[in-house]
């Protein structure tokens, strides 16, 4: 009897470390399935930092981890740097190696940064508003392997919120006033918002958290801590009308309502604060540690606040009910205010340089008055389209903060995008820099990253690569949001105006320089031509250089109308139009790129009738003309619009050719009215809510060789 109790005190560690790397090896069997017995893992003690060890012990690769987000990141390296795999948003790049590489020196990787951070609250709705279980675990894997080991996760707080309205007396229709439809979680829950795009039925609110419950665990499963929301005072503007607590009414946001902010630091703002809390817990569990929220975000009425004792009380609310935790504060325009900082027990305040790319408030405001704060960057807006990414100043900013008085505050990096569907080297590189003590050089990195892209190395790919580094992704000073935008996808008018409100149509690069590495790209098609990552990046490529080259024949085609010249504006508006037509092939040629793969992710996620008909419209809003419907406030059309296919040729081809026409007729001299395109837009979501029928594409090859042939006659 004593030799089976020794026997089992003896397993009970095996099986304890067996559990501990078992989601990994689950990842395995996911996504490298030729690598499920060729892997071998095994505990690392650490003091504080992650850490890995890799090496080749016989036939096996062992990966001896800290943990298992160390060992996930482990995996990852030995699959980008020795079989030269990966993953992405834009495509993956798994394919068997045989046999499998050998590590024959040991490599040793200690993580530098203690958090390593992903998601903007915007990136739950222009990337992932419509996610199943299958996206998520997509998703959850990919976040693993780069080492994610702290992420927001704001996916079912509808329920949080029906329960506790429904405890401080508002009735259903109250509460569906006061949510937002599937696409608009964000803006709601950043105080922005309310009510749009909804209502949300019981069924959604009740999937959207069982989808969260299987969100959390996966992540706890790989060692992500999760980041969920809390409770800084929001509440229904409704709520002043129907008590006497102190509120603060917060206007408008654009041409939205925002909800009001109840003051902290009264008993009615306790009061909700513990109800809100307690609902949390019951939906998703006491052992949260860190939660996120902003008051004020993007402006917000602060008159009669004192923000110091704002701060304190948020804080002091959060920590009554979550001992311990840490509050996330996003370093975004002159957030977190400098008074309210001032309130706050440092030691549970977590601030995020958001826009790390171009500001360094971590500089200028001292460390956020020695806060302690992550370094992270944006790089998207809206999840519109366009190569762009400040690649060097990402490893030179985190290297000089590391040099800096500040290097004791600067507790990791992270990956704040709008959404994440584009421009995979931003990301990887941002995740690795927390696992990369040195300063990094990116031309050094980039030829290993088309490696493990790609699948292989190719002079061709190296220096179109090494072209991009000089264009796309330099890293040059000046503001801006994101990438530059395509004039196909603006809103039609002969000025300069760009596609989106913040957004620009300016090349900050050398368009001429991009053009020719681009084309050098394409020169390696016929090797990698079986590549699902190359014809991805191929497509996205030959899209820039229509849209560049559509710049030039925009500015003819503006010039001739401007001179009157009847012969060349209709030589070069039917060149812009069939340089639209022309995107729109392109885009067509793989599903990655079709409006139809968006929608059919939209209805598919719909349960019900009423579901996929809510999901379909907030799909086709938030693309298009974003929301509500005041003319005098509509700055956000298509500040997340798209260029896939389908929608350059129904959606952006008709619009330029009902312009366009109507250009024609006033040289004609007939009297024409111009087009409303503020109706014309609304009027045509609700016209395309179905699938149409995809229409046969040339294959990609040809298409790619028409755009090689195509003459610029501005030029």
């Amino acid at each position: 009897m004593r030799k089976f109790h020794y026997l089992i005190l003896l397993l009970l560690p095996l099986n304890l470390l067996a559990q501990q790397f078992k989601p990994v090896q689950d990842l395995i069997k996911r996504r490298v399935p030729w690598l499920e017995n060729q892997i071998v893992f095994k505990s690392l003690k650490s003091n504080q930092r992650d850490l890995i060890e890799l090496q080749s012990i016989g036939n096996k690769v062992v990966i001896s981890a800290s943990g298992p987000n160390a060992a996930a990141v482990g995996l990852n390296w030995y699959l980008k740097y020795f079989c030269h795999r990966s993953m992405s948003h834009m495509g993956d790049n798994l394919a068997p190696v045989s046999p499998i590489p050998a590590v024959k020196n040991v490599i040793t990787l200690e993580a530098p940064a203690q958090y390593r951070y992903a998601l903007n609250y915007c990136t739950y709705n222009y990337t992932m508003s419509f996610y199943d279980w299958k996206d998520w675990e997509h998703e959850l894997d990919w976040m693993a392997l780069n080492g994610v080991n702290l992420m927001l996760t704001v996916t079912g707080m509808e329920t949080v919120w029906q329960n506790t309205l429904k405890q401080i007396g508002y009735s259903n229709q109250e509460i569906d006033d006061f949510l937002v439809g599937p696409a608009y979680t964000a803006w709601w829950l950043m105080g922005n918002i309310q009510g749009w795009g909804g209502p949300m039925p019981q069924s959604q609110i009740d999937g959207r958290k069982i989808l969260q419950k299987r969100i959390i665990e996966r992540m706890r499963a790989f060692g992500i801590e999760p980041v969920l929301q809390g409770f800084y005072g929001m509440v229904p503007s409704s709520l002043k009308s129907k008590s006497k607590a102190a509120i603060i009414d917060q206007k408008t946001w654009g041409a939205f309502k925002r909800p009001d902010i109840l003051t902290p630091g009264n008993p009615d703002f306790s009061r909700i604060a513990a109800i809100y809390y307690k609902e949390l817990q019951q939906a998703y569990g006491k052992n949260i540690r860190f939660f996120a929220g902003d008051p004020f975000h993007e402006g917000g009425i602060t008159d009669g606040i004192d923000l110091s004792m704002a701060g304190h009380s948020i804080q002091v609310e959060m920590q009554k009910s979550f001992p311990g935790s840490t509050w996330i504060l996003q370093g975004w325009q002159d957030n977190p205010k400098q008074h309210m900082l001032e309130g706050l027990d440092k030691s549970h305040i977590l601030v995020q340089e958001l826009f790390g790319e171009f500001t360094n408030n971590w500089e200028k405001r001292n460390g956020y008055d020695a806060t302690p704060f992550i370094w992270c960057v944006v790089n998207n807006f809206g999840e519109r389209p366009g190569l762009y990414g400040k690649l060097q100043r990402f490893a030179d900013e985190v290297n000089r903060i590391e040099k800096s008085p500040y290097q004791n505050l600067l507790k990791g990096v992270g990956i704040m995008p709008e959404g994440l569907n584009n421009n995979p080297p931003v990301y990887d590189l941002m995740l690795e820099l927390g696992w990369r003590k040195d300063h990094v050089d990116v031309k050094k990195w980039l030829t290993n990253f088309t490696r493990y892209r790609y699948g292989g190395s190719n002079n061709h790919i190296d220096d179109a690569w090494q072209g991009f580094l000089e264009t796309i992704y330099q890293s040059i000073p000046g503001y801006q949001e994101g990438a530059s935008e395509s004039v196909f996808c603006i809103r039609p008018a002969l000025d300069s105006l760009p596609v989106s409100h913040w957004g620009t149509r300016l090349r900050n690069y050398d368009a001429v320089k991009f053009k020719k590495a681009a084309l050098e790209f394409a020169e390696a098609g016929p090797e990698f031509q079986h590549s699902d990552t190359y014809q991805i990046d191929l497509i996205n490529l030959m899209r820039q250089i229509l849209a560049n080259d559509g710049e030039l024949v925009f500015k003819a085609m503006t010039k001739a109308y401007k001179e009157k010249n009847t012969k060349q504006f209709k030589l070069f508006s039917d060149q812009f139009l069939n340089m639209i037509r022309l995107t729109d092939e392109l885009l067509s040629t793989h599903p990655y790129y079709q409006l139809n793969t968006y929608k059919t992710q939209a209805l598919n996620l719909g349960k019900t009738k009423q579901e996929k008909e809510l999901n379909i419209k907030n799909a086709m809003m938030l693309i298009t003309y974003w929301g509500e419907n005041v003319r005098n406030e509509d700055n956000l059309h298509e500040y997340a619009y798209k260029e896939w296919g389908g929608l350059m040729k129904d959606f952006y081809l008709v619009r330029w050719e009902m312009y366009i026409n109507y250009l024609k007729g006033n040289l004609e001299g007939k009297t024409m009215q111009a087009p409303d395109f503020f109706i014309w837009e609304r009027a045509w979501v609700n016209q395309n809510l179905e699938i149409k029928a995809q229409s046969q594409s040339k294959p990609l090859n040809q298409v790619v060789a028409e755009i090689l042939k195509l003459k610029i006659d501005a030029q």
